[in-house]
């Protein structure tokens, strides 16, 4: 059964990569895409979905929505944090490394959180939500109509830490540290929901070697895009923070939608620290044994052969 998806994120090459292979995904009805400030702002996050969808051309465009306005001249996301800079940069100026962007702005944008609670009231208990970036659309939808979670058929968050330490600080993941009271409004929200921590993603990354052995065409639009995003991905992360290897984090959180049986989770308490110097942006998991009702189900360990063989079949079959 074809599986509804509408997918929120803040592209980002991560985030081209997954909303590229969902498109792909002849199992997934990708039914919205949403813009939402994070690696990038949000008019830049808004135009470069734009961009993939121009690149690829699907044969059903799904609805795009755009990031709720903030400001004539909009501050990057981490202009008041150093830290997260050097996460962002590794996407390029524009997030999509140097692929060229879109020519013209959508005529009649639709925010993002009126699209998501659109669909969820169209399709009831039919559609997931796949989250890449921080929470903000999916608070501001929850804000527009309280019932919005209770509506969707699941919702899957890229956010937060278990046990291991964040990336932007040493407690915090950038998606949680750029929106942190979004989070803790959709993580404490009394709906499970499936949250996939930077613990569970760290053995899904893509080096030089993994790169020879995917199979594209440069004669087709996602080939030529692939073409480019990886090998400078690969680049960045290796110039700008020493790495060998580029995560694909949001590979992982879209196999869990399209792949669950890769997956095994268990049902936690999370809240999200607001207050500390250290530590705000933390998620707390209450691993006492004397644990209040449980609000997520968290992702622990992750097939990461079988995500690798999904981007492969998937590349291999559509590309």
């Amino acid at each position: 059964m074809v599986q509804k998806l509408m997918i929120d994120a803040d592209p980002g090459i991560g985030d081209a990569l997954a909303v590229l292979l969902a498109l792909l995904d002849p199992e997934l009805d990708v039914v919205a895409l949403t813009a939402v400030r994070g690696c990038v702002t949000g008019l830049q996050a808004g135009r470069n979905l734009q961009t993939l969808l121009e690149t690829l051309d699907p044969p059903k465009w799904p609805r795009l929505g755009v990031a709720e306005p903030v400001g004539e001249h909009e501050e990057e996301p981490w202009a008041e944090s150093s830290a997260a800079r050097p996460f962002c940069d590794v996407h390029g100026r524009y997030g999509l490394g140097d692929w060229p962007q879109c020519a013209a702005d959508l005529h009649h944008p639709r925010e993002a959180a009126k699209v998501l609670c659109d669909f969820a009231r169209m399709y009831p208990g039919e559609v997931q939500l796949l989250c890449l970036g921080p929470l903000t659309n999916v608070a501001l939808a929850i804000k527009r109509d309280p019932e919005f979670l209770g509506k969707l058929g699941g919702l899957v968050c890229l956010t937060g830490t278990y046990e291991a330490p964040g990336d932007v600080t040493p407690t915090a993941s950038i998606n949680c540290f750029l929106d942190p009271e979004a989070a803790k409004t959709v993580l404490t929200a009394p709906v499970r929901k499936t949250v996939v921590p930077l613990d569970a993603t760290r053995s899904i990354h893509l080096g030089f070697g993994g790169l020879d052995r995917l199979e594209f065409s440069p004669r087709t639009p996602t080939g030529r895009l692939l073409q480019s995003l990886l090998p400078y991905t690969l680049r960045a992360h290796h110039q700008l923070l020493g790495l060998e290897a580029a995560p694909l984090q949001e590979l992982a959180a879209l196999s869990i939608v399209a792949r669950p049986e890769l997956f095994e989770r268990s049902p936690a308490h999370v809240n999200v620290e607001l207050e500390g110097r250290l530590t705000r942006g933390m998620t707390v998991f209450d691993r006492r044994g004397l644990q209040p009702q449980p609000n997520v189900d968290v992702v622990r360990r992750i097939d990461s052969d079988g995500v690798w063989d999904y981007l492969t079949s998937m590349l291999r079959e559509h590309c």
